[in-house]
């Protein structure tokens, strides 16, 4: 999979996901934070799902629409958590999320909602 780590989501997680095989960018090369809307666009235009621990990204999608190609949304919890709950994403939804899907995780619980948006912003 193609993968966008927001510099909030950390170096640790995209390490991780590069040693899983995956291809993966993370933002925080990029310099200066371009800013969310920008970021979004670039995953999209790259067929990269973003991962991030902003919420404003769901507004983006959800109540701007937004194009996307899938994103997760992780809480704000240690490095090593964050790996643990990505693998679990992976294992378990892994073909939604290839789908475009958004993973939202909050506590122990995680939702899985929507699909990519191919056209519109």
């Amino acid at each position: 999979m193609k993968f966008l780590i927001d510099r909030c989501a950390g170096r640790v997680l995209a390490d991780w996901l590069r040693e899983q095989g995956h291809d993966v960018v993370e933002s925080r090369t990029w310099g200066s934070d371009p800013g969310d809307e920008e970021i979004l666009r670039r995953a999209t235009l790259e067929g990269r799902i973003l991962v991030s621990m902003d919420k404003d990204f769901g507004a983006l999608i959800f109540f701007r629409e937004h194009r996307h190609c899938g994103l997760v949304r992780l809480p704000d919890v240690p490095a090593r958590t964050r790996i643990a709950l990505m693998q679990q994403i992976l294992q378990s939804h892994a073909e939604e999320l290839a789908a475009g899907a958004v993973v939202t995780i909050r506590g122990s619980r995680i939702r899985v909602t929507g699909v990519s948006r191919g056209e519109g912003n």
